[in-house]
């Protein structure tokens, strides 16, 4: 079996979608509506030929090489070292104005177009050629049949001199766009919807590739694309052994602790010491010199370290030695895509060991989707299979009253459920905590007092001969 050496597109995250990136001397089409970035990555394109030494050329219909190379400037991408074939009209309509009378417009402009086109080639002899775009074939001529035939012989051209090509398209339903999809070997569509760019892939012949929606942005550094996350295609080697929350008394609830690479929900009302309880587990990973990572869509860096500290938890010191990273989450931010990427590279260049998300409800205004869940589960499901130890925190709205897990019904993502709750006795306001799952061991059923002091987290004694805890408004049995 021959194996395909591809070759890159200049953009990481497209390659990746791309298994590898593109087939050379074949023929692709990158389709969309008008600002969606089409042109940047023929920019990117380009200055990847540059980079490897290879003869690029730029063919434009639309706009001149300076407004060009302006543009790519302004995104960070140089396009010095690639050739351009401006074929943009360039006159005055006014001046001199005869119209044709012998030969149809589309004899003479067919004619003209395709001159300059042949000699670039033949002069350099390009190994990537960028074409914005194909759309001004359907203008040199009206016919279908010979707009269809000018194309066709264009693209066949380009790829027969030994060419990977490379064209824009905008998105409509005139023959020749819908027409075009059929005439290349691989079609790049791209998008800008109310909450993120995105860009799919909706054939690629000779090749695998990643199906689906994928986020992009467009910034300084040109076009940054975010490949969905595919949990099943990462591992790692690791023993499920329980690690120690350094509190006794909690150990004993979980039977030892909490396994390792396991995903942990930990649920409760407004100020009851969620995030707390889930940063001591992560005191504890520093003590062994493994490294944690809190990402926080709720409060800043600044809180969470003033915060940790005032309970005895040397949050400063964990992150001056490298043993943890606190990212704080500006709403909105961040599409589903991008900020598991973010945590990728976290685990896989740092080792990272923990991962804390607080909370749900914040993650899903920052990402703006729809299928919160669906994204949620599979970074939870690429955090196990890494082996890292992830806390959930979700806040329930009733401070008391009936229990329940999530408001968002993840329950089902979690291997270990542990709940906090508010309690009000004799007047006064107390805190409880209990384990509601364990799907790795046994655990156990009781439920017991849950402070928090300047010397750090209590879980104190079995609160027996009470009934009614759940409800949050016990009496004595």
């Amino acid at each position: 079996m021959n194996i395909v050496q591809k070759i890159s597109t200049g953009i990481t995250g497209l390659d990746e979608i791309l298994d590898g990136g593109l087939i050379p001397k074949q023929s692709y089409l990158i389709q969309g509506g008008p600002g969606t970035g089409k042109s940047t990555i023929g920019y990117h394109f380009l200055q990847q030929g540059v980079k490897e030494n290879e003869s690029s050329l730029y063919i434009s219909f639309g706009e001149s090489n300076e407004h060009v190379k302006v543009n790519a400037e302004k995104l960070g991408i140089s396009l010095e070292g690639v050739h351009f074939l401006d074929l943009n009209p360039d006159f005055d309509v006014t001046k001199d104005f005869e119209p044709y009378s012998v030969f149809s417009p589309s004899e003479v402009e067919t004619s003209s177009i395709f001159k300059p086109i042949v000699e670039a080639i033949d002069k350099y002899k390009p190994k990537r050629v960028f074409l914005d775009s194909i759309t001004m074939f359907q203008f040199l001529n009206q016919d279908p049949f010979q707009t269809r035939n000018m194309a066709l012989s264009f693209i066949k051209y380009i790829c027969k001199s030994g060419a990977t090509l490379l064209m824009t398209s905008e998105l409509s339903e005139k023959s020749t766009e819908k027409e075009a999809t059929f005439w290349v070997d691989g079609i790049l569509t791209v998008e800008f919807t109310d909450s993120w760019r995105k860009i799919s892939v909706a054939k690629y012949r000779g090749s695998d590739f990643r199906s689906g929606y994928h986020a992009f942005k467009i910034n300084g550094n040109g076009f940054d694309i975010y490949p969905s996350l595919k949990p099943s295609q990462y591992s790692r080697t690791f023993f499920s052994d329980p690690v120690s929350s350094g509190i006794d008394t909690l150990d004993q609830m979980l039977h030892g602790g909490i396994e390792q690479g396991t995903t942990s929900l930990v649920t409760g009302p407004s100020g009851v010491g969620k995030t707390n309880l889930s940063v001591q587990f992560m005191k504890e990973a520093a003590n062994r010199g493994e490294r944690s990572a809190i990402y926080s869509f709720e409060e800043s860096k600044e809180v969470i370290i003033r915060r940790s500290e005032s309970i005895n938890v040397p949050v400063r010191n964990m992150l001056d030695k490298g043993f943890l990273k606190i990212e704080s989450v500006e709403p909105l931010s961040y599409s589903p895509d991008e900020f598991s990427k973010m945590v990728r590279q976290d685990v896989e260049e740092h080792n990272t060991k923990f991962v804390l998300i607080d909370s749900l409800g914040g993650y899903g205004m920052a990402v703006r989707e729809e299928n919160t869940l669906e994204r949620l589960h599979s970074l939870t499901v690429y955090l196990q299979n890494m082996g890292v130890t992830t806390f959930l925190i979700n806040e329930t709205q009733s401070i008391t009253g009936t229990l329940e897990a999530t408001n968002i019904h993840a329950s089902y993502l979690a291997d270990n459920i542990i709940f906090l709750r508010y309690l009000e006795l004799n007047g006064e306001l107390h805190k409880a905590i209990g384990i509601l799952k364990k799907r790795l061991s046994d655990f156990e059923r009781s439920i017991r007092e849950f402070d928090i002091s300047k010397d750090g987290i209590i879980v104190g004694k079995k609160l027996t001969g009470l009934k009614g805890i759940l409800s949050g408004i016990p009496e004595i049995s």
